[in-house]
């Protein structure tokens, strides 16, 4: 799929899959095939669940009870072992505010072109630093 979208599509758009699994395989696979296809580099959407927090362990529990249903489905269970990820709170972005802004870098140099936020603790925090991070 992915080197058919680095073909005919603008770029692709991902979902429980993590900085790791997005430098060694996505990127690669569909740069190498937008190029071979002679079309401008990909963009490279990644969603992940994201909370800042004190309490990371708490929120990456909480994490796994509200997405566990992606650990059972193959095609995201197979971008979970990709990871190394056993859960799905393995891939979210979970930390205090330097902890996922330096996460969120990761995801950037991994080759992440947009970020999609999906918070689901913490939100208000979450959002006032993902606002400020936007804004800067």
């Amino acid at each position: 799929m992915l080197k058919l979208a680095g073909t005919v599509a603008d770029g692709t758009v991902l979902w429980m899959t993590g900085p790791k699994t997005i430098a060694e395989h996505i990127a690669p696979t569909i740069r190498a095939a937008a190029a071979e296809a002679g079309r401008p580099e990909p963009r490279i959407v990644c969603s992940l669940p994201i909370s800042v927090t004190d309490d990371p362990e708490g929120a990456v529990a909480r994490a796994n009870e509200i997405f566990s249903v992606y650990g059972t489905l193959p095609s995201y269970r197979a971008m979970l072992d990709r990871e190394g990820a056993a859960t799905p709170g393995d891939v979210a972005v979970v930390g205090d505010e330097d902890t996922v802004l330096a996460r969120l870098d990761q995801l950037r140099q991994a080759g992440v072109t947009d970020f999609v936020a999906s918070p689901f603790a913490g939100r208000q925090r979450t959002l006032d630093l993902l606002t400020g991070a936007a804004k800067s």
